[in-house]
């Protein structure tokens, strides 16, 4: 391939990813909305099982179509691990806290991901370097602040729950860099599959009950299984391959700007000044922790 071939395919690689990338900006970002809509008639663990057993159902059955083998045993158990991390005591603990804290708000507490997998990267990897200790310690400042104001839509018992889903979506993105052999699409539907039939069983184990389903919850669970899961997943898989990391996770600063306007526009919720420092201190530290991604370390 001559030079001006590398151009113009370098070219088209990121208007694509420019193109998918907002539309991830608007999947992703549109979640919180969702899991509060579903929120109505499904509980917490129930909610997220109907989610990642139906997503991971779907994605799985259209590749074994297209004649995608299926995983090996061992796939399989890291593939349990993984969703276990991510999607129980991820998105799991997110729901849960969701019961108290408003959209805008979780997006901002679940967008201290990368703070936290930086901390777990560096005990296999490297430890962070000055940039990143900095992004790491202004992030914590915001969520210290944020937990001192008095007019946030939620609760210290929802903040605890949703920044330890953010501490298990960070060691599981941690660990899925290092089990490199779990790569591949058949990999993901595993760990939905995998993580689904965990969360079902802690909501029998919970003996949770779904109320009768209301048409929010009925669009919010269809748009967490259909966009959120398998649309979602699946574009974020291509961003992982196709651009730098940064770029490819940017949708943690994007996404508390959509959850607060969707949550505002359709849920009534509502943040005081303090508050919304306080998102942007966290947001402020996060993207420190991108920007010292590309340096050497301390």
């Amino acid at each position: 391939m001559n030079s001006k071939s590398r151009l113009k395919s370098t070219k088209d690689t990121e208007k694509e990813a420019w193109a998918i990338l907002l539309v991830l900006y608007a999947v992703w970002g549109s979640v919180f909305l969702a899991n509060r809509f579903a929120l109505e008639s499904f509980p917490p663990f129930l909610l997220n099982a109907v989610r990642f057993l139906g997503g991971g159902g779907i994605l799985y059955v259209i590749l074994r179509l297209k004649g995608t083998k299926d995983v090996s045993p061992k796939v399989w158990a890291g593939s349990a691990l993984i969703g276990s991390l991510l999607f129980v005591g991820g998105a799991g603990a997110l729901t849960v806290g969701q019961q108290w804290v408003a959209s805008g708000l979780a997006a901002v507490l679940m967008a201290t991901v990368p703070l936290w997998t930086v901390l777990f990267a560096g005990i296999w990897e490297r430890l962070p370097n000055r940039v990143e200790w900095a992004g790491l310690v202004t992030g914590i400042l915001g969520v210290a602040l944020l937990n001192l104001e008095k007019g946030v839509s939620g609760n210290l018992p929802g903040v605890i729950w949703i920044l330890g889903g953010s501490a298990s979506w960070g060691l599981g993105s941690a660990l899925s860099r290092r089990m490199t052999w779990l790569d591949g699409p058949m990999a993901t539907a595993a760990q939905m599959l995998s993580g689904g039939a965990i969360l079902l069983l802690l909501s029998l184990l919970a003996e949770e009950r779904m109320e009768h389903v209301t048409p929010k919850a009925a669009w919010g669970i269809l748009h967490l299984v259909i966009f959120a899961s398998v649309i979602g997943v699946s574009l974020y898989r291509w961003l992982l391959k196709n651009v730098r990391p940064a770029l490819a996770t940017s949708y943690t600063l994007v996404n508390p700007v959509t959850a607060t306007v969707l949550g505002v526009l359709f849920a009534g919720e509502k943040f005081s000044v303090v508050a919304l420092g306080a998102m942007a201190v966290i947001l402020f530290g996060v993207a420190l922790v991108f920007m010292g991604r590309e340096r050497p370390p301390a």
